[in-house]
């Protein structure tokens, strides 16, 4: 068989792992593996490179992607869908495996809905994908996040203020929540829960009357505040947002100072958690869900997902993987707020 192999979406730690396994696997069972260039745009201009164990065997601990990446999406124009069906064609392409998050893989789905052979493997640092415990790229992004909590709780002590640190997350807080409890944080705020700012500034108020006089504030930039109008505001491929316009963390950091006269300042560490080696643990995460894809393509077992469920890699179907995100359920917001003290 012949595979192709995309990387869409943002970048993240963990790709090139994903993709040394996909194609040492699919070696084994003598299949021939091609890289398609930046997403989906590779298959909508046949834009190929060759794979072979020499080129990814030293990508374990490499960030970023090889293959690079685009916000590229097919189903936005017709022509570019029939683009991508007729190339699958004619580059001779008897299965797809992507890499990416919801957006590249609800892209996989619809092209497995219209004939084509297709597997997924779940990439978002944000860890919203459904049917999956982790995604690849999240530990890595985390670690990031909990390196700057501590320095920037460091400055914070030093200089009496409040510290707030944006951190990426459009629709789900797993990035900024998991982020507080590691990093000893005093606040979060995430999109699955409405912004309350008289109860975060009353907290924050509290901290100094008990004597403590600094703290950080961890604010995912999903949350909804209000901003000005964004209907200028630009839009990716997928119709969303484009998040840094948002200005979120700036939003939370004058209100945090002026209503309560701490002085605040505001780190945000945007696409600085997208690039670098990925942990140990995506490493193995990485490598354990690319071999479950080659396994998947080998088997025939199209239109589905590797997937990790219980430490247990397994598949589950594209269409169930993409429905709807993995959200940070109240019950879990509400135990990690009882460590703000």
């Amino acid at each position: 068989m012949r595979i192709g192999i995309l990387t869409g979406g943002g970048d993240c730690p963990g790709l090139n792992p994903a993709l040394r396994a996909v194609v040492m696997r699919s070696l084994d069972f003598g299949h021939e593996p091609v890289g398609l260039r930046r997403g989906w745009a590779g298959l909508i201009e046949a834009d190929t490179t060759p794979l072979d164990l020499e080129i990814v065997e030293g990508l374990i601990n490499r960030g970023g992607t090889i293959l690079e990446s685009s916000r590229t999406n097919p189903l936005r124009k017709e022509e570019h869908l029939a683009r991508c069906l007729a190339n699958i064609a004619a580059l001779r392409l008897d299965a797809l495996v992507a890499l990416g998050g919801e957006d590249t893989l609800g892209v996989a789905h619809r092209l497995h809905q219209l004939g084509a052979q297709t597997v997924g493997v779940p990439k978002t640092m944000d860890n919203d994908l459904n049917e999956t415990d982790y995604t690849v790229g999240f530990d890595s992004a985390l670690s990031v996040a909990v390196d700057a909590c501590d320095r920037l709780i460091d400055t914070a002590r030093s200089h009496r203020r409040i510290m707030v640190l944006e951190v990426m997350g459009r629709h789900a807080g797993w990035v900024a929540l998991h982020a507080a409890v590691a990093g000893g944080a005093d606040w979060v705020l995430i999109p699955e829960v409405p912004l309350d700012l008289d109860e975060m500034c009353g907290h924050v108020s509290r901290l100094r009357a008990r004597g403590k006089n600094y703290g950080l504030v961890i604010v995912s930039e999903g949350v909804d505040v209000p901003v000005a109008d964004m209907g200028t505001a630009a839009i990716d491929a997928f119709g969303h947002v484009v998040l840094r316009e948002r200005g979120v963390g700036e939003f939370v950091a004058k209100e945090i100072e002026e209503r309560t006269g701490f002085e605040t300042r505001l780190a945000v560490l945007g696409h600085i958690v997208r690039g670098g080696p990925p942990t140990a643990f995506d490493r193995v995460l990485a490598t354990r869900l690319g071999l479950k894809a080659a396994e998947l393509v080998n088997n025939g077992q199209f239109g589905q997902m590797a997937s990790i469920k219980a430490n247990e890699i397994v598949s589950v179907p594209l269409e169930a993987a993409v429905s709807e995100l993995k959200v940070v359920p109240r019950s879990l917001y509400e135990e990690v707020k009882v460590l703000f003290k």
